[in-house]
């Protein structure tokens, strides 16, 4: 089987940019290119390059050539040559594959770490201790749930015949991944899908891809069949959209905004595709007065800046019953104070820059208009000093703010909070709902009969409790309405991945059946 070549000729110029060595180990991986297509490394076609910014410096890091449609095509080629044996592989041997991939990526942990770090600006304590063990945990539990494809059990439903239920693989999966993740994104993408005993072609986004390549590799050097992982690096409106639409993906899953998403639902449907979409969320954040007003404080500074509010599940419209209103907004402004904007790579810091200056800009925009009809009560601006070439923008609380208004209605996807009153419990669900999103939300109570109602009756695929963003392999993730459909890990992924079949025995060995004379003939 074929393994990549790690050893690089130190005359060749893989064009690295200006990262240096100790912020980017891994560099000289992507020698021979950034398209991983049946288990090689190779260079696009595209005839346009891309290169990936560093967003707390402004500095180059890797400059490589675009994806046309020529290698996507040779990717999902490589996928489709590679079902048959894969899909025919027992669950065991794609189990025992799959150990293997977690055992390796956890060697690379630190290596994976960096380069998340270096390409999208996290804090290194957010890569080591939240993106890649989750993804190493994603894989290890996908190993294990490969063994669990099972369908019903069988059983005579007719009188007559035997039936059951097999659940199989579709074939060859295109999918698409968003810059904020790029890591645990891919390995939500890929590992389902090969569990199941597909096989994938992703995108992932042209800012982030380097990550997802390590993660590609990583699979090769498990021992997982060429073919059966591969990564195209291109622009959504040329690979993306390719991939989407071709022929030979009998499979969409896609993860992005809700605008893209409703472009991608349209290229997948017209072609009859299976379709998952994970789109935007614009979360609730629901304090009830009765609720622990500290954990609440520290609950949402956490849930609002993860990643410095590039998440789908961050909390971004906070709901204080009216007794806690002010107190509420007083002690998370003065925590929002006490967050360290820094280097990505120090010890110390603790929000590192937006993924780029262009999404920096878009997040103040958001952040200058709402100064016409609401307060910011702090941050509100880019920093300087030490920090002005990179992406950064402090953390940001706005109050006074209408239901109706963008602040609140729209995807900033930046470190801002909303903080807004209510007074009856009604009145708090209600806006709690008011938005078209229901991707994720947070109730925050001691009075257990609150907390269960607020589960049932906020819209969103996953409702925490006194809590906001920790997310487990066992569990799904996934939205209601303008935040898309179907599910993100767990054992309920398979739903999304597999197609069922229904088995039907006769057990009489009778040639002329009862039920044939409603067709012909007499009793």
């Amino acid at each position: 089987m074929h393994r990549p070549d790690h050893r690089r000729d130190p005359h060749r110029d893989p064009r690295p940019g200006t990262a240096q060595q100790d912020r980017f180990p891994a560099a000289d991986r992507f020698a021979d290119g950034t398209q991983y297509i049946a288990g090689r490394l190779a260079c696009g076609t595209s005839g346009r390059t891309h290169t990936v910014v560093d967003p707390a410096t402004g500095a180059g890091v890797l400059t490589y050539e675009l994806a046309g449609t020529d290698d996507v095509d040779a990717a999902v080629a490589a996928a489709r040559a590679a079902f048959p044996g894969w899909a025919g592989a027992t669950p065991g041997e794609r189990s025992d594959a799959l150990h293997r991939f977690a055992a390796v990526l956890g060697a690379q942990a630190e290596d994976l770490a960096r380069a998340e770090s270096l390409q999208c600006g996290k804090p290194l304590k957010l890569t080591r201790e939240f993106d890649v063990p989750g993804t190493v945990d994603n894989t290890a539990f996908f190993a294990g749930a490969a063994r669990h494809l099972q369908g019903q059990s069988a059983g005579e439903y007719s009188g007559d015949h035997t039936s059951y239920v097999r659940r199989e693989p579709i074939g060859v999966v295109g999918s698409i991944a968003p810059w904020n993740y790029p890591l645990q994104m891919a390995a939500w993408k890929i590992l389902p899908a090969i569990a199941a005993g597909n096989t994938i072609v992703l995108k992932p986004a042209e800012l982030t891809p380097l990550t997802s390549l390590m993660f590609a590799r990583a699979a090769t050097e498990a021992g997982l069949p060429d073919g059966v992982v591969n990564i195209v690096t291109g622009a959504g409106r040329e690979a993306g959209e390719h991939l989407v639409g071709h022929p030979d993906v009998a499979m969409t899953s896609f993860t992005g905004s809700t605008a893209v998403g409703r472009r991608v639902a349209g290229i997948a449907t017209a072609t009859v595709k299976r379709l998952h979409l994970e789109l935007g969320g614009k979360a609730p954040f629901v304090v009830f007065d009765d609720a622990d007003l500290e954990a609440a404080a520290h609950g949402a500074v956490a849930g609002a800046l993860i990643n410095t509010g590039q998440d789908c599940t961050a909390a971004t419209r906070a709901y204080v019953q009216r007794p806690l209103y002010e107190a509420f907004v007083e002690r998370t402004a003065a925590l929002m104070e006490t967050v360290r904007l820094g280097d990505p790579f120090a010890p110390g810091t603790d929000l590192g820059p937006l993924v780029s200056h262009a999404q920096r800009d878009r997040v103040a925009g958001f952040v200058d208009r709402a100064r016409g009809y609401a307060r910011v009560v702090t941050g509100g601006e880019a920093p300087g000093g030490d920090l002005k070439d990179g992406a950064y923008y402090r953390p940001t609380l706005i109050t006074g703010a209408a239901q109706d208004s963008e602040a609140v209605q729209s995807e900033i996807f930046g470190p801002v909070l909303v903080v807004l009153p209510f007074d009856t419990d009604d009145e708090g669900i209600r806006l709690a709902n008011d938005t078209p999103y229901g991707l994720a939300a947070s109730a925050w109570s001691r009075d257990v009969y609150r907390a269960h109602r607020a589960t049932r009756e906020i819209r969103a695929g996953c409702v925490w409790v006194n809590d906001h963003i920790p997310i487990i392999s066992e569990m799904p993730h996934g939205g209601y309405r303008a935040s898309g459909f179907g599910k993100d890990m767990s054992m309920y992924s398979f739903e999304e991945y597999t197609q069922l079949k229904h088995v039907m025995f006769d057990n009489t060995a009778v040639a002329a059946k009862d039920w044939h004379r409603t067709v012909f003939g007499d009793r």
